[in-house]
């Protein structure tokens, strides 16, 4: 029954635009695939409905993208609706894997598209249809949302300043986050202040760095640094209650699209998940950190239900990612963050 509820959710919002309002993100997709996955599908559709008013329509296209010709439109959102159409044609004319196998080492570099949501959506789509394959229910709604996801990643394709070439660190993901040095104006918007990596001393080595022994292996450096950041949010949350999410759900995302790459494909990716959490650091983590309230006793069990309370489609992410987390771990800190996060976010 979940797995038809997803697809009505994926049916419904179809012909639905990746933004609104210029440059805010439409979340539904992605929270409601993490409600879903999470035992909510029975609620899922009323919490679309408190959503409605934050989706716009599919914008429309304005001339044929080729296969052969791809370069000259990639991160230009005035061709919004040409991505979608041309991931569209290309996922109903190859299988899903071929095509995201294709396009990811191209779409990789430009990580931080729309504030790393291009990124995160494919993530949740490709979650969606690894979780249908075992009953045979790859449907063609999920193909769907992938080929949204791709296509809103290409249209705002946004590369990260480049990172240097430096030795890898032999510290922890946590010592290595607090090392990233912070961009000196932190009033403006996301452009701006990650164009102001460029000249960030210590941007480069740092960005350059993925922190990690590098003989553990892709995958579990890429979940350390997933779980660096969701603990570190407990402490620097406060900074930008939002925005920092993203240090951890970007390369949650990447994580969760790993085991369909390629071995080659692997390195690039743990790259491009440090450097995009890096990146989220600099820009938004406040000057000090500040200690966070006393464990609220955070249950596993009860964490989404909260999520799914609030209604925030940001704290249902995080959730979401602190799950996966505690999973791996057993953790109870990552529980505790998460409830702080959602809390956070919500007032403010």
């Amino acid at each position: 029954m979940e797995n038809g509820v997803l697809d009505e959710v994926y049916e419904r919002l179809r012909d639905t635009g990746p933004e609104r309002d210029g440059w805010l993100s439409n979340h539904a997709p992605m929270a409601a695939e993490a409600l879903v996955r999470h035992g909510h599908g029975g609620q899922v559709h009323a919490w679309l409905d408190g959503y409605a008013d934050r989706l716009s329509e599919r914008p429309r296209g304005i001339q044929r993208i080729s296969a052969g010709e791809w370069r000259e439109p990639l991160g230009d959102p005035v061709r919004s609706g040409d991505w979608l159409t041309f991931f569209q044609r290309q996922l109903g004319e190859r299988p899903w894997r071929e095509v995201l196998i294709e396009w990811w080492p191209r779409l990789l570099p430009g990580v931080a598209a729309g504030a790393t949501h291009g990124l995160i959506r494919v993530g949740h789509a490709v979650r969606a249809l690894l979780d249908g394959e075992p009953t045979g229910t790859v449907s063609p709604a999920r193909v769907a949302e992938l080929a949204a996801g791709l296509g809103y990643w290409a249209a705002r394709w946004q590369p990260l300043a480049p990172a240097g070439k430096g030795p890898y660190r032999a510290g922890d993901p946590r010592a290595a986050l607090d090392a990233v040095p912070r961009v000196p104006h932190q009033r403006s918007g996301i452009r701006t202040r990650l164009a102001q990596l460029a000249d960030l001393p210590g941007w480069a080595e740092s960005a350059g760095a993925v922190p990690g022994d590098e003989a553990a292996g892709v995958p579990s450096r890429l979940d350390s640094i997933v779980e660096a950041a969701v603990l570190r949010y407990g402490t620097h949350g406060h900074g930008n209650p939002v925005m920092l999410v993203h240090a951890a759900t970007a390369p949650n995302a990447i994580a969760r699209v790993l085991p369909v790459l390629p071995a080659a494909l692997w390195e690039p990716s743990l790259q491009a998940a440090w450097a995009a959490t890096a990146a989220v650091t600099s820009a938004y983590s406040p000057a000090a950190a500040r200690p966070m309230p006393g464990p609220g006793a955070a249950d596993a069990a009860g964490l989404m239900a909260r999520g799914l309370h609030d209604q925030d489609s940001h704290g249902i992410k995080f959730i979401d990612t602190a799950l996966d987390v505690h999973r791996r771990t057993g953790d109870q800190a990552v529980l505790d963050v998460a409830a702080y996060a959602n809390d956070l976010i919500v007032r403010g």
